[in-house]
């Protein structure tokens, strides 16, 4: 998984997609890991909020992040979307779970989550996240939709890597621990 968070531990203000904040940490360096860890990425994967957002901005920006962005394969996984339109995109209905369980046995590169903090909560009660790639912004909203949702079991991780980058954003790397 790799998400902005806020340091209060929000992905996105008390609206969807008040993401305005995104711009305390991003710049050169977050570009170049960006960029850096796209070479990784074999499919990108997308609740269905998430997917409608990133296709509405990437599919008409320019420029490396928006290439990778709009050449990598997707995968949205909703209920309710009628169609998935953006290039290279597979619309999966069913259940997120075992198709990600299902995913994860294939070779290839890495499965990544953008967003999607719904998914991501759904695929961490599973297990079935094997690393969570947090860029912590140096802000405090105060309120907002939080990346990890509630939950009654205990998540336990272990820090792989802590860089600091020069807007006083940190990128955390965590890998889950046994509970």
């Amino acid at each position: 998984m790799w998400n902005l968070v806020t340091l209060d531990g929000f992905f996105e203000g008390r609206k969807s997609w008040d993401i305005g904040w995104h711009d305390t940490v991003w710049g050169e360096e977050l570009e170049k890991f960006s960029l850096e860890q796209s070479k990784s990425i074999g499919a990108l994967l997308f609740g269905r909020v998430t997917y409608e957002g990133m296709a509405g901005y990437w599919s008409k920006e320019k420029g490396d992040i928006a290439d990778f962005m709009n050449a990598v394969p997707k995968v949205v996984f909703s209920k309710t979307l009628a169609k998935a339109d953006w290039n290279n995109t597979r619309l999966v209905k069913q259940n997120a779970e075992r198709e990600v369980a299902k995913m994860k046995k294939e070779s290839g590169k890495d499965l990544y989550i953008f967003g999607s903090a719904d998914l991501s909560s759904a695929l961490t009660r599973k297990g079935l996240i094997d690393e969570y790639r947090l860029c912590v912004a140096p802000i405090v909203l105060g309120g907002g939709n939080p990346l990890f949702k509630e939950s009654s079991e205990l998540l336990k991780l272990k820090l792989i890597e802590a860089r600091p980058l020069k807007s006083s954003g940190v990128i955390l790397r965590y890998e889950p621990r046994p509970p």
